[in-house]
């Protein structure tokens, strides 16, 4: 230990007038008045929003919040390089932070209250500048890697370029002034620290400078231009001034700034909806008013949302949590195919709205000098009407959304996008601005309780070719309840597949049964498209329909359907407001197959060269991953992944009722695209899906790529069908052949057949 430990230690205002410390003092408390003052304004903003946050599991949510902060797995997602980065800028930042309040602990109070309690000095003084020097160090590190990522390597991703307005229609150029402020300012606090820190040290030249490691190298390098005592003394008093005042600054400057995510984003993470997207929130409660007459209808709440006061304050602090990283901009299959939205644009725009609307933009300009919104927006006057959809965020940009959650999966802060965006779609379908074709398939789901306009009692005419008819599970009890859905019930392309898992599961001898006439449309793309009345409904049909069977389990060939009834239908009362045990048929079939139930004989498939599609409904948002791969292993085929695969597997556009709506982009269908991504793999012979609507769009994109002659698209049932009956074709009968030749029934390019 050196000598003299435990009198080790730095005095503040060292060499320091009177004066300079009472302009310091004044200058803290204007910053601190202007940072309370934006704090509050934000505050009063989030205040405008309604609705409340059921906070279930608080030590969980707080556990799972440090841990994802602390680590920055979600920022540093797929990208091990910006996290490291993003790490030492951080813990730096903390680390600053933090030495910062045990100075201003020691001096401004311990030393008021008895000079006894003073505690930074001797060993703890030490340690502390050990560690803000090496985590200072990693701070400028950090900024530095981030400022070449940005300005010189330049990734398409951080460019603000719009993908729904015309060059030249909106002005990003705040933005980007904005981005160079904040790690201008942050470098230049590290900077001169470090300099301060070496000014002191070739002035003093202590016994403990060895602790501050990056300060005496600087500080030796110092002693080249001068060694004089009172040269570099003057230089530490206006380093010091100069270090403090930046500091202050950017105290100031957080609330009105990016800076302010590094308030935001812990408070949004923490709050985060572990089932946001999955489980939608219901529409608000009819608004009663005390002053209407007896007897009288009360007044309607607004459906869905029409003005930013219409989002919930949760949502109005999830907006200033984004840090405009551009990775839902990246990943949106929408924005890919040329369509008019990106998740990213969508929610700096309604950032501006409201700041815009609820107090915060006007003195944010005064202090950041930024530009009014419109300019960064590109929208119009439109004549004072501040509603939002159909108005200032375009129709066709809410339409574009595929509802997939790729962008509310590796959002880093926990910004929730699609719920935002089917509240508006719920404000367009209750104005009457919807698309034709999905007006039509509303009348048919209302109408026949399917998309197709179908009479109800076609929905079992599938079973006609099957040796052995399904069970009536309304008449008889059945182990396993299968809910078959309306692609797989209806498109003669699916049919195929929805036949041959009948066969499996009568050869592996599940007692199972189908509702026949008496199932509805699960009703999950009516509620995403933002029919809720009429989501409602459906539900409701199958809630008692499904309430007057026996069974052990539902099964579902239909990831959307396995979502709303394992997600939603609980709320409306399903199983009395529990839940039923719903599963994916490929967690069935790789049940059925690990029990012995399926025999298969070896590399039954061999010489198949097969990928799987994850399909959003089944793996982002479910978390359904493994059992089909199992079921593909199991036939023997060799199973290559694409690389966008699991949760960041690429939607194939059909969700969020896409599949019922005309193409709105301008580039290749997210089909197309995916196909073309399956083709980069070599000797790739099957395409294998796990969702019928998955069949329809990927049977028309293949034909519309020209690989239709290379490359089968084959449900994953159909791949084991084959399989077994590699082994003994009497077992499955004629199912296996299907997978492995193209159906020529179904399917067409505009990918919306059958309605």
């Amino acid at each position: 230990m050196l000598p003299g430990v435990s009198d080790t230690h730095r005095e503040v205002f060292e060499n320091f007038a009177s004066w300079m410390v009472t302009l310091f003092y004044t200058m803290a408390a204007v910053a601190v008045a202007l940072f309370l003052l934006g704090i509050a304004l934000r505050v009063r903003k989030f205040l405008r929003g309604h609705g409340r946050v059921v906070l279930d599991h608080p030590v969980l949510r707080l556990r799972r919040t440090f841990v994802e902060v602390a680590s920055n797995s979600k920022v540093g997602r797929r990208d091990v390089l910006t996290r490291l980065a993003h790490l030492g800028i951080m813990w730096g930042f903390i680390a600053l932070f933090i030495g910062t309040v045990i100075v201003t602990i020691d001096f401004d109070f311990a030393r008021n209250i008895n000079p006894r309690l003073r505690f930074w000095n001797g060993g703890f003084y030490l340690a502390f500048k050990v560690t803000l020097d090496t985590l200072g160090a990693a701070f400028l590190l950090g900024l530095g890697a981030m400022m070449v990522r940005r300005w010189v390597i330049h990734p398409w991703r951080l460019r603000y370029d719009r993908v729904d307005r015309p060059a030249g229609g909106y002005d990003r150029t705040p933005y980007r002034r904005g981005d160079v402020l904040f790690v201008s300012l942050l470098f230049a606090i590290g900077v001169t620290g470090f300099l301060l820190e070496a000014f002191r040290l070739a002035a003093d030249r202590p016994d403990s400078a060895s602790f501050s490691p990056l300060g005496s190298t600087i500080a030796r390098g110092l002693d080249a231009i001068t060694s004089s005592h009172s040269t570099w003394i003057d230089w530490h008093t206006g380093m010091w001034f100069t270090h403090a005042t930046l500091a202050l600054a950017f105290i100031a400057y957080i609330p009105f700034s990016k800076a302010v995510h590094i308030l935001a984003d812990p408070v949004n993470i923490f709050l985060r909806d572990p089932l946001a997207a999955r489980r939608l929130r219901p529409l608000p409660e009819p608004a009663t008013n005390g002053a209407a007459p007896a007897g009288a209808p009360p007044a309607l709440a607004t459906v869905g949302v029409q003005r930013v006061t219409d989002l919930s304050w949760k949502e109005l602090l999830s907006l200033d949590a984004c840090t405009k990283c551009g990775r839902c901009h990246e990943v949106c299959p929408a924005r890919a195919s040329g369509a008019p939205l990106s998740p990213r644009d969508l929610v700096l725009d309604l950032r501006e709205f409201a700041d815009r609307d609820l107090g915060v933009d006007g003195l944010a300009a005064a202090l950041t000098g930024r530009t009014p919104f419109a300019s960064v927006t590109g929208t119009g006057a439109n004549g004072g009407d501040r509603t939002l959809p159909g108005n200032l965020v375009d129709a066709a940009t809410l339409w574009s959304c595929t509802t997939c959650r790729a962008c509310v999966e590796v959002c880093p802060v926990g910004i929730e996008h699609v719920p935002m965006i089917i509240d508006m779609r719920r404000a367009l379908v209750d104005s009457g601005d919807v698309d034709p074709k999905v007006q039509k398939v509303f009348q048919n789901l209302d109408r026949y309780g399917n998309s197709f306009g179908q009479p109800e009692r076609n929905r079992g005419r599938w079973t006609k070719e099957l040796d052995e008819k399904p069970k009536d599970a309304r008449k008889e009890p059945v182990d396993v309840l299968w809910v078959v859905g309306d692609y797989a019930s209806f498109d003669p392309r699916c049919q195929e597949a929805t036949r041959a898992l009948a066969r499996v599961l009568t050869a592996a001898r599940v007692d199972f049964g189908i509702l026949y006439e008496g199932e509805h449309s699960a009703g999950n793309d009516v509620r995403r498209v933002g029919e809720e009345g009429l989501w409602e409904a459906l539900a409701q049909h199958n809630i008692e329909t499904l309430g007057e069977c026996e069974f052990r389990e539902i099964v579902t060939t239909d990831p959307h359907a396995l979502n709303t009834l394992r997600n939603e239908y609980p709320a409306l009362g399903g199983r009395a407001g529990g839940s039923w045990r719903v599963r994916h048929h490929t967690e069935l079939l790789a049940e059925l197959i690990a029990e012995g139930r399926l025999p298969l004989p070896p590399a039954a498939l061999g010489e198949v060269v097969a990928t799987y599609h994850d399909p959003c409904y089944l793996g982002r948002y479910n978390g359904v991953f493994d059992p089909p791969r199992t079921l593909i292993e199991a036939t023997g085929a060799r199973l290559t992944e694409m690389g966008r695969c699991r949760d960041n597997s690429f939607c194939c556009g059909a969700g969020g009722g896409r599949i019922w709506m005309d193409e709105l982009g301008t580039g290749e269908r997210p089909s197309d695209q995916r196909i073309r991504e399956a083709m980069e793999i070599p000797g790739v012979t099957h395409f294998v899906v796990a969702c019928p609507k998955d069949v329809n769009m990927y049977e028309a994109a293949v034909r519309a790529t020209g690989f239709g002659d290379r490359l089968k698209v084959v449900e994953i049932t159909e791949l084991l069908a084959e399989a077994l009956a590699a082994g003994d074709r009497e077992l499955v009968g004629e199912a296996g052949e299907v997978g492995l030749q193209q159906a020529t029934t179904g399917g067409s390019d505009d990918h919306g057949e059958g309605l």
